[in-house]
């Protein structure tokens, strides 16, 4: 089994601009490439998972989101980090496009997209976790039944190598 770090996407690895859904308007966060880059060496298989309402409110299509995580997968790899999948939830309950307004249990804080993983990439939850910047996104880490972290800002390479030097004092007690 593969032990895996999921990711929220906004907030997280790019600078959360509001409905962001076109490449132009992507800004990575600090240090973003760099903790992708040290997971995967380190062995770990790289997910993320993200609510993109913004598909069902109508200001980007699925297409301009695939793009989007496209040009973030292979800048991600250019820079040494392999993002293994990227699962995003178009679905949004009340939402004016009709194709798109449902109850979803792939929206975070529901685990639907993690659990999709898990079982896709054979994943071992007690070794992996979630990292978001929203509470939904810890919750839906706990819902798919292992850790999430809250990312707050500063340098994200910093941030993941807190905790994996504390699940590793946790792992040795």
């Amino acid at each position: 089994m593969r032990k895996a770090v999921f990711f929220d996407r906004d907030g997280v690895l790019n600078v959360d601009k509001g409905y962001l859904g076109h490449w132009n308007e992507f800004t990575w966060i600090p240090g973003a490439k760099e903790a992708l880059a040290y997971l995967t060496a380190k062995g770990y298989t790289i997910i993320v998972v993200t609510n993109q309402s913004g598909v069902a409110r109508g200001y980007y299509t699925e297409d301009d989101v695939q793009d989007l995580h496209r040009h973030m997968c292979a800048e991600a790899k250019a820079a040494g980090g392999s993002i293994t999948a990227v699962y995003y939830c178009p679905y949004l309950e009340g939402a004016p496009l009709q194709q798109y307004n449902k109850k979803s249990d792939w929206r975070k804080p529901a685990p639907g997209m993690v659990l999709q993983a898990v079982k896709e990439y054979d994943i071992d939850r007690a070794q992996s976790f979630m990292i978001g910047d929203m509470p939904r996104d810890v919750e839906c880490g706990h819902n798919a039944g292992m850790d999430g972290y809250r990312f707050k800002g500063g340098r994200l390479d910093d941030f993941v190598k807190q905790i994996l030097l504390e699940r590793n004092s946790r792992e040795r007690v």
